[in-house]
């Protein structure tokens, strides 16, 4: 049985604390008096002296990052010395920094079964599987399912099992929609009250979708995280925002791939003009009583947040099909940059968001990585 995400808030936490203690013990000595005595000897008193804690707390930011020639060719044979990186402006020394290939990661596919993906969800199923077979490692990486439409709702929960991955995606559909009905006698059933996957009226929960996959399980993971969403970007019904959405991925240092696989013939149920629309869509189809409402950019709400998360963007086409993008976003994975830093305020506060800045001191490289980060105080 699939189990709903519950929509628990907690705190983001970005520091690194390290704790040392040192306790020092004291010790005493017995020394007897020379000579001899029937008197017992006494030992002097213990002296104790208290124990120190020392706390030090160290913050250190890690980036991952890609970089591209002009060509859109990966280049992965950098050293720490050919980047540069501020920090809100302020140049930053690089401490750590390794080339990333075979350490785990965590995935997360978030999976958009509303009506309007209901044509191509087949070719989105059989690509992951694939793609998933190629990219968890058993007992290395790890990865969830999720898919959303009026509900979002995990699948899989985090698990190396290509079984139970491959269960999960099977078990992929899109909810089976009724029309409303004039007939009274009707309004008082079960149907369209989200009563198994009957539906009245359609929903799209994108946006709650990103921060239900960021705040309740991406946060509670160390190491590199990403997120795949497949969807055509328009969101209907969401309670949270687009800006909560993608500042919850940066809190929890995950980034988000977007594969935009657009169905413009996917808006409308049947030939005599029954569309999208109903309470959550706006409007009854071109031949509907109402007019239907303009259709978000979907490829631009994508772009946004792949972008500030330190992912990236992709779009099925003719040209382009979702396996190939795939096989892009696994090349891109295994082939990454780790830089890490302890930031240099000069006086600035700390708490709040920060801007990075990555580039390479050689012209004509192209690197992607988040554009900031949240600390705390």
């Amino acid at each position: 049985m699939a189990a709903k995400m519950p929509l628990i808030r907690r705190p983001a936490i970005l520091a690194l604390v390290l704790l040392t203690a040192f306790c020092a013990a004291g010790v005493w000595a017995q020394a007897a008096p020379s000579g001899k005595s029937d008197q017992p000897v006494s030992p002097p008193p213990v002296q104790t002296q208290p124990a120190t804690t020392l706390s030090v707390q160290v913050k250190v930011v890690n980036v991952l990052a890609t970089v591209r020639d002009k060509h859109g060719k990966i280049v992965d044979n950098l050293t720490k010395d050919d980047f540069t990186l501020t920090d809100d402006g302020r140049p930053q020394i690089i401490h750590y920094f390794t080339r990333e290939t075979d350490l785990p990661l965590t995935l997360g596919l978030l999976v958009d079964t509303s009506m309007s993906q209901r044509r191509v969800l087949d070719q989105e199923r059989s690509a992951s599987h694939t793609f998933l077979d190629q990219m968890v490692r058993v007992q290395t990486d790890r990865a969830f399912i999720i898919h959303f439409d009026r509900e979002v709702e995990l699948l899989q929960d985090l698990a190396s099992s290509h079984e139970k991955l491959e269960a999960a995606l099977g078990s992929l559909t899109t909810p089976q929609f009724n029309r409303p009905s004039n007939d009274p006698s009707d309004q008082g059933s079960d149907a369209g009250r989200g009563s198994g996957r009957h539906h009245v009226g359609g929903g799209t929960l994108l946006y709650d979708a990103v921060y239900l996959a960021s705040d309740e399980l991406m946060k509670k993971q160390q190491g590199r995280k990403a997120l795949i969403v497949l969807s055509d970007g328009v969101d209907r019904g969401s309670k949270e925002s687009l800006e909560t959405a993608v500042s919850t991925a940066q809190r929890a240092n995950t980034a988000v791939y977007s594969i935009l696989y657009k169905d413009d013939e996917g808006y409308g149920w049947h030939r005599d003009g029954f569309g999208m629309g109903g309470p959550m869509g706006g409007g009854m189809g071109r031949h509907g009583r109402f007019p239907a409402e303009p259709r978000p950019d979907g490829k631009k709400i994508l772009a946004r947040i792949s972008n500030e998360t330190g992912g990236r963007l992709f779009e099925v086409s003719k040209k382009q099909s979702v396996d190939q993008i795939y096989s892009l976003i696994e090349e891109e994975l295994r082939n990454q940059y780790s830089l890490g830093y302890t930031p240099e305020r000069g006086g600035a506060p700390e708490g709040g968001y920060h801007k990075i800045q990555l580039t390479t001191k050689q012209k004509g490289l192209i690197v992607q990585s988040r554009e900031g980060y949240y600390a705390t105080q």
